[in-house]
């Protein structure tokens, strides 16, 4: 099952800047086996709001922001960033 992960600018900028692809990476891989039925052990929460259909991976930290759409098997990273910066 091949997924198509998309990166925003500003999630893409932060990873570069502090040099996380491989973290990020692991935590979306992680994510995928999450929703399509394995039992991981993954901090992720739907969220609510103004980021109604969007998840929260928790990583330390670092929060990525993502969005599913399951039937196209794409995963847009909206928002990858601290903690304190991540909801802004």
């Amino acid at each position: 099952m091949i997924w198509n992960v998309e990166y925003s600018r500003r999630a893409n900028n932060f990873i570069e800047e502090h040099g996380m692809r491989d973290r990020v990476k692991e935590s979306i891989k992680n994510f995928i086996l999450r929703i399509t039925g394995s039992n991981i052990n993954i901090d992720v929460k739907r969220l609510h709001g103004e980021w109604d259909g969007y998840y929260r991976i928790r990583k330390g930290k670092v929060r990525i922001v993502v969005k599913t759409d399951i039937e196209s098997r794409t995963i847009f990273v909206d928002t990858v960033d601290f903690r304190g910066n991540v909801y802004k």
